[in-house]
This record gives C-alpha cells, structure tokens and sequence, in this order.
C-alpha cells in the first residue's frame, strides 16, 4: 500500500505565467535528460573548510523545531557539527514552490554535500542532481527507481546511466516499526479503538499507517483502527481536531504520525489523559507538553541516521544508492517507555518482542495488505 506519486500541477501557477515557466524547465531539464549538457563525471572528494566539509541542510516546509522530522534531522546534523566533523549551513522552504530555489541556492555555494529533506522534495532534488552532477546530494525519506527520478528504462537510478550518481537516499521501515507502535497500541487499548492522525498520504506516512494497523489487528483482530490523512504537515490545530473526533469515537490511544499536525493529535491526548505514541524520533524529549500520554515513540532514530551520513562523508566514505534503516539493523525502533515504564504489563513487552522478532524474519508481515 503506497501513497501516490506528487507530480508538478502547472495548474496551480497563474496562466499568464505558465508558458513562462515551461520554457524555463524545459531549458534546465530537457539538456540533463538528454546527456548534453550535464557533465557526469564522478562528484570531487569534499573540499573542505580546514578540516571540515562543509554541508547545506534544507528541511522541508514547517519550522525548524517543528519538534518531530525537521527537529530530528537537524540534530543529526548539529551533532556532526559539535563534533567539528562538519560547517553546517541550515534553511528551510516556506512551501512548496520554494523547494527548487532553495536548492538551487545552495548549489550556487558549492558545498561537499546538500541535504534535502522529506518525500515531497523528491521531484525537485532529482532535477538538481541532474543539474549539478559534481556535487553530492543527499535526501531523507526518498528512494528513486525507474520512472521517479530516472527514466522507466533505467535499471538503477543511481548509476551514471540512471544520473542519480551523485545522490544517497536514506530510507526507512516505517511499517517495521509502525508495526510495534500498533501491537503495543492494540494491547494497551482498553476500548478497542485506536487512532492515527497522518499527514499527507504520501509513502513514507503510508508506511506508518500500514504497519500500525497491521500490528494492532495481529494482536486485536477486530481492534478499530481509525485514521485520517490530512493535506499538511504544519497544522497542529486541524490534528487537535481531528484528534478529538476520533476520541469521541472510543479511541483511546492516539498515533500522530504527520509532524506538527501530528503533534497537535499528541497535545490532545495528553490533555483527555489518554495515551499516545509519537513519531521519527523520541517524542518524550522533543514534545515535553505529551509525556504524560506517550506510551513510546515509533522511531526512525533520523538524528542518528543523519550523524552517521555526515560521518562518512567527512571520512570520505560517502557513497552513493540507498541507505535503509530497518528493525534487523537497528535503523527504526520504538523509543523507551519512560514514564510509562512500570504501567506497560507484561504480557504487551512481549507482544511487542514477540512482533519484533517476527518482522526480522520476515518483513512483508508489516506492510501486508489485509484481506
């Protein structure tokens, strides 16, 4: 179960300007798919700023410490920088629009290494590695394949075939994880209603949903699972919302999966004194206002994720393709129970050790589609 494919609307651009701006693209894109105008020789070994390698950092629309996906990468980064591994530059677009002008910007300062963030950016940072095939890219919940990012023909979109060469994708198993969040959900619900509130549908969030519900079903077949999409990620008073819709409904643990939208999910059961599970990272430490209802967080460990990336880069050993934090890994796990450590029975530990164990074998578990 996938979310669907974001595509650019030219609808969405004012008539008088959309001839404008298709000549624009065609003159950047139509050279680079062609292979006449973009030289892919293989991306120079980071020039450094004395001994550090100097890193852009773009986070997706929303603020900075938007305490959940902005807030994570930029600490992985950070955490580089205190090191003195890394200069760090770090913006973040206003929309979606912005996403193009924002890379473009930071191409033009030629750092080691650009760092864009989220899959809605997938589109525009693929246009920019083609644009800029002697620098390094970098992507957070994106992974290309043929016909999103390179041609449908291409068998790998980072070869230089493929003319993704030049850019690592850090991928994640969201349902792995997802999938614990559920179990643990479904074992500590005493209504038998569970909720997600999501942001948009697009895959990495699909993911979660997925293996949320899968999860909660393995322990609950006949749990309700309610969940909702919603159009952004920056709406935390709509996740109140429709956080409290679904707790009218019966719902007594609340996943908020669609970071500050999410977060305003999160707030609301706090509030009603119910429980809640976060998200990316360990909520319990970046939303201090919903520890009292986090049971855990289902996360990517994106801090970690985002150190170790900048690491290699500095020691040189950056390579380019598809990085993929998994359960069997140790890349996505659910964060400590902290304040719900003695009030979790244990009979759902093991549910949920139980679950982790069956996902490592087999990992289709999470993201089987039920009947």
């Amino acid at each position: 179960m996938l979310g669907p494919r974001r595509t650019w609307n030219a609808a969405l651009i004012p008539p008088r300007h959309q001839r404008t701006v298709r000549i624009l693209l065609l003159g950047v894109l139509v050279p680079c798919w062609l292979g006449t105008a973009c030289n892919r020789s293989a991306p120079p070994a980071p020039e450094t700023q004395g001994d550090k390698a100097r890193v852009s950092v773009i986070l997706d629309t929303g603020q900075d410490d938007d305490k959940t996906f902005n807030a994570h990468i930029l600490q992985g980064a950070r955490e580089a920088e205190r090191q003195g591994l890394i200069s760090l530059t770090a913006t973040s677009a206003s929309s979606e629009f912005d996403y193009e002008a924002h890379i473009e910007y930071q191409a033009g300062q030629n750092p080691d290494l650009i760092v864009t963030s989220g899959f809605l950016m997938g589109h525009a940072t693929a246009r920019a590695a083609r644009r800029h095939p002697n620098l390094k890219f970098a992507i957070v919940d994106v992974v290309y394949e043929p016909g999103f990012g390179c041609p449908d023909h291409i068998e790998d979109c980072y070869s230089p075939e493929g003319g993704l060469d030049n850019v690592t994708s850090l991928n994640f198993a969201e349902d792995q994880v997802g999938y614990l969040a559920g179990v643990l959900a479904a074992c500590m619900s005493q209504t038998g209603i569970i909720a997600s509130i999501s942001g948009p549908d697009v895959e990495p969030v699909v993911r979660f949903v997925t293996g949320y519900q899968n999860g909660a079903r393995s322990v609950n077949p006949d749990i309700q699972t309610l969940n909702v999409y919603l159009p952004s990620f920056n709406d935390p008073e709509l996740g109140k919302v429709k956080a409290r819709e679904f707790i009218a409904e019966g719902a007594d643990v609340v996943f908020g999966v669609g970071g500050n939208s999410g977060n305003g999910a999160l707030v609301v059961a706090a509030e009603m004194n119910l429980m809640a599970i976060g998200v990316d990272g360990d909520q319990y430490y970046s939303l201090p206002i919903a520890r009292s209802a986090l049971l855990t967080s289902a996360s990517k460990k994106l801090d970690i994720a985002v150190a170790d990336l900048l690491k290699d880069l500095a020691k040189g050993k950056l390579e380019p393709g598809i990085r993929t934090a998994s359960l069997a890994n140790g890349g996505v796990d659910l964060a400590p129970f902290h304040d719900w450590e003695t009030r979790i029975p244990t009979a759902c530990r093991q549910h949920v050790e139980s679950a982790r164990n069956a996902i490592i074998a087999d990992p289709t578990l999470a993201r089987a589609e039920q009947p």
